[in-house]
């Protein structure tokens, strides 16, 4: 008998519980403001840190919340080119120097025209 009593009734698909009963989390209703005139707003637990920027459901475009304080900009380290870190270990006459003696080994086999003197063909 056990074994009919769950037949047809597409097992895990179907829940039988109720929400009788049951109390909703605490929520927060926070509004954003989009720069294209777009207003939304987007529930958050009481628990939860909240972001003063979203993206707008809308355009994509970064909205800021009306009631948070937007946080202080971090001032980040500039990014370091190639060119930065080759400085940290050359000066610039020691590359002036390994620049010359890399043009004369070019110019020495042939690759490389010496200033003002065209290649023949």
């Amino acid at each position: 008998m056990s074994d009919r009593a769950l037949r047809g009734t597409r097992l895990g698909a179907t829940s039988y519980e109720t929400d009788a009963g049951v109390e909703p989390a605490a929520r927060l209703m926070i509004s954003y403001d989009c720069p294209h005139g777009h207003t939304f707003t987007v529930p958050f637990s009481v628990e939860a840190d909240v972001p003063a920027r979203w993206e707008c459901r809308q355009c994509g475009s970064v909205a800021i919340a009306q009631d948070i304080p937007l946080p202080e900009e971090k001032m980040g380290k500039p990014q370091r080119t190639h060119w930065d870190m080759l400085l940290e270990r050359r000066t610039i006459p020691q590359l002036e120097e390994l620049l010359e003696e890399r043009l004369s080994l070019l110019r020495a086999d042939g690759g490389v025209p010496a200033p003002g003197k065209r290649k023949s063909a």
